[in-house]
């Protein structure tokens, strides 16, 4: 009876062994090959998104230029507008601007695209709270000195400030 037991085990036993290495090598073997794939799966999608984020960057840089306070002034100066004219030519353009890019938020983060909406709100709020202290009907050249008048008294400007983090960020990626 004994003997019958080890002469199974000298079969049984030789070839546990094996397919316990195999199995093991096996196993090592998938285990590598979903991980190359997934490398290889997250390099792709880098390699489509990675200028698709770089627009989106450049293009915030952009819509920052675009409404910061001085660019604006030259870009909508028109002398023939009244004061009241030229704010609201003033506001349409920046909410323009900024219509035109907002789906570009998805591709920068959460902080970035919080301080686009801030720098975009303060422009707002300076070129509004200049246009109360001028005549509705004064010459729109007045209003446009007056609001680089108060952009000059900013220690940095939240468009800067804006730009700045941009820059900051789009530098991790390279």
């Amino acid at each position: 009876m004994m003997t019958e037991i080890l002469e199974i085990l000298k079969y049984t036993l030789p070839s546990l062994i094996i397919f316990g290495a195999v199995w093991f090598v096996l196993h090592s073997m998938i285990k590598n090959e979903q991980k190359r794939n997934h490398f290889e799966s997250v390099a792709k999608n880098q390699r489509i998104t990675t200028p698709v984020r770089l627009q989106a960057y450049e293009r915030m840089t952009i819509l920052l230029e675009r409404i910061s306070p001085e660019a604006l002034i030259m870009r909508v100066n028109d002398p023939s507008l009244t004061a009241k004219q030229f704010q609201t030519e003033l506001l349409n353009n920046i909410r323009m601007e900024f219509e035109h890019n907002v789906a570009q938020q998805v591709y920068i983060s959460n902080q970035a695209w919080e301080l686009i909406k801030n720098a975009k709100t303060s422009v707002i709020q300076l070129i509004n709270s200049t246009a109360a202290k001028v005549k509705p009907e004064s010459q729109s050249i007045i209003l446009s000195r007056m609001i680089l008048e108060e952009l000059m008294q900013q220690e940095k400007s939240p468009v800067a400030i804006a730009l700045d983090y941009l820059k900051t960020e789009i530098r991790q990626f390279f």
